[in-house]
């Protein structure tokens, strides 16, 4: 599989490895994010071992990684007498640290779920040996509540780590890398496809978008067809519950009350598995940007992950069809559709524009987002506090967009918005495929898609 990108993830890793002093990282991400790939890369440059956790019994994975060991160290004795607990591993890996070498354990909730006295086995070794060696060592995993209750103040290695780094899947902008056409397929092909590498990776630039999704979505013996169930099924205990909630998100049902009504689940039900999604990060929460986050009861709930959200409002209800092998009834009813579902995914592009813009100093807000008040909605809403500086954003997944009349409804939005009302500078942009004509208004911005990846490339 090629490696894309990451490039910010592996210097932190480099500066960490070439501190030469003990470190204990926490690598941590949801399934098909790279985190492996992250580690197998690292070990291409540096001395060390990758050492994979399975789903068997404790005897077997110490056979395992004295064997894996054994080999890599060439050392005879190991392949003859295997690890009979944790402490003689723990004893043996503190003994061949005293040069600096890696050991990364893959897939660590593993060994937590077999043995679940390895964290306090290893709190003993890291702070009475290890801490005083050359050892780089690196638990990783991909059940996200799993590594973030051993980063709590309740897991026994807690303030033992010296870094962290939570996987994130890629932005556009660093699906771009790969996604090597148009900006527009560019934007499509994220959209559908999302930033998990994995995924990026199965889209097959030389083909078009409606091919890519027969051949790598919809085909049933297909990789991406049924991986959004597998990873579902991994890291949760009630996938049906859960299915239920996520289903009805995808539908366009994004607050709690739409949510129960729709799927008949209880109140409690759905407040806490909404919060456990929310965890894992296939879900967020979002208040306008106006409100605080922590006190506003106007949170809506959205599928962070394009692919997950594209597979719930795609896939998953029209799974019958493509088990009888009906491809071209799903597709034409996908194409119906995905002009409108791009559009969503369009405001986070135009998003990561100003972002970036604000990187490079060409703008300067401090909070980026929606807004919304009942039947009023705004894409996105940029303010800056200190200055009273706030910027109205509208997003057209359209050409030749007529910007003066979408510039007119913008205005009239933008008088429902309680924020430093008589005291504020107003700015508005538009974003689009591309416009009818240029207008020239003093405090207007006008985005074509040249322009958003003009910024999203620098």
């Amino acid at each position: 599989m090629a490696f894309i990108n990451r490039k910010e993830e592996l210097k932190l890793l480099k500066d960490r490895i070439a501190s030469n002093k003990a470190e204990f990282i926490i690598i941590y991400g949801r399934r098909r994010v790279g985190k492996s790939e992250i580690i197998n890369e690292i070990l291409k440059q540096n001395y060390g071992l990758k050492l994979l956790a399975r789903e068997e019994s404790e005897e077997l994975q110490l056979r395992k990684f004295s064997e894996s060991l054994s080999t890599f160290l060439k050392d005879e004795t190991l392949a003859k007498n295997h690890f009979k607990n944790w402490d003689a591993f723990f004893t043996y890996i503190n003994e061949r640290s005293k040069k600096r070498i890696i050991i990364a354990l893959d897939e660590f909730p593993y060994l937590v779920a077999e043995n679940k006295s390895i964290t306090s086995i290893l709190q003993d070794y890291w702070d009475n040996k290890l801490k005083n060696s050359k050892i780089c060592l690196i638990l990783c995993g991909s059940s996200i509540s799993m590594m973030e209750r051993l980063l709590g103040h309740k897991s026994p290695i807690y303030g033992r780590r010296t870094s962290q780094l939570l996987i994130t899947p890629f932005s556009l902008k660093q699906a771009l890398d790969y996604l090597n056409m148009t900006f527009e397929d560019a934007v499509k092909a994220y959209s559908v496809f999302g930033g998990t590498p994995a995924y990026v990776l199965e889209y097959n630039i030389k083909k078009d978008l409606r091919w890519n999704l027969i051949e790598k979505v919809l085909k049933k013996d297909s990789f991406l067809c049924r991986d959004v169930e597998f990873v579902l099924k991994e890291e949760l205990r009630e996938p049906r519950y859960y299915y239920s909630i996520i289903s009805s998100v995808a539908k366009g049902n994004t607050k709690i009350s739409e949510i129960i009504n729709d799927t008949g689940l209880d109140k409690g039900i759905v407040g806490k598995y909404l919060s456990i999604l929310t965890e894992l990060m296939l879900i967020k929460r979002e208040v306008p940007v106006t409100e605080n986050p922590l006190k506003s009861r106007k949170g809506i709930y959205i599928i962070s992950d394009n692919f997950f959200k594209f597979w719930f409002r795609f896939i998953y209800p029209n799974k019958e069809t493509i088990e009888n092998e009906n491809y071209n009834v799903v597709i034409e009813n996908i194409f119906k559709y995905l002009n409108d579902y791009i559009g969503h995914t369009f405001e986070d592009v135009c998003k990561a524009a100003l972002e970036e813009m604000n990187r490079s100093n060409k703008i300067n807000f401090s909070k980026i987002n929606r807004w919304w008040y009942k039947d009023k909605e705004i894409d996105i809403v940029a303010l800056n506090e200190d200055t009273k500086e706030i910027m109205f954003c509208e997003c057209k997944w359209q050409d030749n967009v007529d910007a003066g009349k979408i510039l007119n409804e913008l205005k009239e939005k933008a008088k429902f918005v309680d924020w430093h009302n008589g005291n504020r500078k107003e700015r508005y942009a538009i974003f689009a495929k591309s416009f009818k004509k240029a207008i020239k208004e003093k405090d207007l911005q006008m985005f074509d898609l040249k322009d958003i990846e003009r910024e999203l490339k620098k």
